[in-house]
C-alpha cells in the first residue's frame, strides 16, 4: 500500500473516531429501529389504535413526547447569547440566509418535482426537509472540517430563530403555489397552512422556548463552561431517543408498505443525495469566490447542506400523520445525510489544501496524523 493510502486511512480513522458512538452510528440505530417497527407491526397488528388512544391535537401523545425530545435537547445547545455577534458580521450571514432560505428550498423543492413527478406524498415530504434548516448535527460537521466553530453558533441560532418566522409563509409558497406552474392539482396536499404553522409552533416553539430558559437559567446558575461542556452534551445525547422512539412507531404502522415498495426508498433518497452533493458544492465555490476564508467557507458550505430533520419529521408527523408518505420520505433524510455529510467532511479538506494554500485558517496537517482535526 502507497504511503498516500496509509495517509489517507489514517485522516479517516481520525475523522470517523472523533464522531460520538450514537452520532457514528446513526443510520445502523435508524435501521434498527425501522425493523423493531416493522416486526412490532406484524406481530401487534393492533398497535396503530394502541398508538392512537390519546392524543395532542391530531397527533397521539405518546408520539408527540418523542417528537418533542427529538428536538428539545438539540435547541437546549444553541448559544442564544451569540445572535449579538450579526452586525459585526453581516456579509457573512446574509450569504448565510440566502443560501438557506431562498437556494436551499428552492433546489430541494426542484429535485423533489424532478426525481418524484408521479408521488406527490413523497416529493411534499421532500419539500419539507428543505425548508428544515439545519441546526444540530452541523456543529459536527464544521467541527470535523475545520468551520469557525463561533460564526457556526451564530448560524445555528440564526436558523433556529428563522424557523419560527419562515417555515410556514416557504411552506405556503412552495406546497401551494409552486405546484399550479407545474400544473399538479394543490389539493394534492392534503393539509392546509395552518396545520403545517401549528405543527411548526407546537413542535419547534415548546421546545425552543424551553431549550431558551433552560440554557439561560442553568448557565446563570452554574456557569456556561459547565453548561457548555458537561450538561447540553449529556442532554444532547437524550435526543436520540425520541428519534428511534418515532421511528419505531411509524414503522409498526406503515412496515408492511414500506417492504412492499423498496423502490420507493430508493427514490426518495437519491434527490437527497443529490440535494446535499450539489449545495455543499455550490456553497463552497460561492464561497471561495465572495473571497471568505476557509474556515468560513466550510462553515457556510455545511450549513448550508445539512438539514433539521428532526423538524422535518416532527412537522410531517403532525400536519399529515405518522403512517404518511410524506413522514416516511422525512425519515429517509438521516439515512442519507449522515453518512453523505461525513464523506463532505473529506472533501472540504481536500479541497482547503488546493484552493486555500496559505490560508491560516485550514486545519493543519502532519505526516503522521494527516489533516489536524
Amino acid at each position: 500500500m502507497t504511503e498516500t493510502a496509509f495517509a489517507s486511512r489514517r485522516q479517516a480513522a481520525s475523522v470517523f473516531q472523533r464522531l460520538s458512538l450514537l452520532d457514528r452510528f446513526l443510520p445502523l440505530w435508524i435501521f434498527l429501529a425501522m425493523a423493531v417497527g416493522v416486526s412490532l407491526g406484524a406481530a401487534f397488528p393492533g398497535i396503530q389504535t394502541t398508538f392512537d388512544a390519546l392524543r395532542i391535537d391530531t397527533v397521539s401523545f405518546p408520539i408527540a413526547i418523542g417528537l418533542l425530545w427529538m428536538m428539545y435537547p438539540v435547541l437546549a445547545k444553541v448559544k442564544y447569547e451569540e445572535l449579538g455577534r450579526i452586525r459585526n458580521q453581516g456579509r457573512l450571514f446574509g450569504v448565510s440566509i440566502l443560501q438557506n432560505w431562498l437556494i436551499g428550498p428552492a433546489l430541494m423543492t426542484g429535485l423533489a418535482w424532478l426525481f418524484l413527478p408521479d408521488m406527490p406524498e413523497y416529493r411534499t415530504g421532500l419539500i419539507i426537509v428543505g425548508l428544515a434548516r439545519c441546526i444540530a448535527m452541523v456543529l459536527i460537521w464544521n467541527m470535523l472540517a475545520g468551520g469557525n466553530s463561533e460564526d457556526c453558533a451564530v448560524l445555528v441560532a440564526l436558523n433556529s430563530v428563522f424557523q419560527i418566522v419562515m417555515y410556514s409563509p416557504l411552506a405556503y409558497f412552495y406546497l401551494t403555489i409552486v405546484p399550479g406552474w407545474f400544473g399538479a392539482d394543490t389539493a394534492s396536499v392534503g393539509v392546509t397552512m395552518w396545520d403545517i404553522a401549528k405543527s411548526v409552533l407546537i413542535f419547534l416553539g415548546i421546545p425552543l422556548v424551553a431549550g431558551v430558559i433552560t440554557r439561560f437559567t442553568l448557565i446563570r446558575r452554574r456557569g456556561k463552561v459547565w453548561y457548555d461542556t458537561d450538561f447540553a452534551p449529556r442532554l444532547g445525547r437524550t435526543a436520540i431517543i425520541g428519534l428511534l422512539f418515532t421511528v419505531v412507531v411509524m414503522f409498526s404502522m406503515q412496515g408492511e408498505k414500506i417492504l412492499a415498495l423498496p423502490g420507493d426508498v430508493l427514490r426518495i433518497a437519491l434527490p437527497l443525495l443529490a440535494y446535499f452533493v450539489i449545495m455543499f458544492a455550490m456553497s463552497f465555490f460561492m464561497a471561495r469566490r465572495l473571497g471568505f476564508p476557509y474556515d468560513a467557507s466550510a462553515t457556510l458550505s455545511f450549513t448550508a447542506a445539512s438539514n433539521n430533520f428532526e423538524l422535518a419529521i416532527a412537522v410531517a408527523v403532525g400536519a399529515f400523520g405518522i403512517a404518511s408518505g410524506q413522514a416516511l420520505a422525512t425519515v429517509v433524510g438521516p439515512l442519507i445525510e449522515v453518512p453523505v455529510l461525513i464523506g463532505l467532511v473529506y472533501v472540504a479538506l481536500w479541497l482547503g489544501r488546493r484552493m486555500f494554500a496559505g490560508d491560516p485558517t485550514l486545519p493543519a496537517e502532519s505526516p503522521e496524523t494527516g489533516p489536524s482535526l
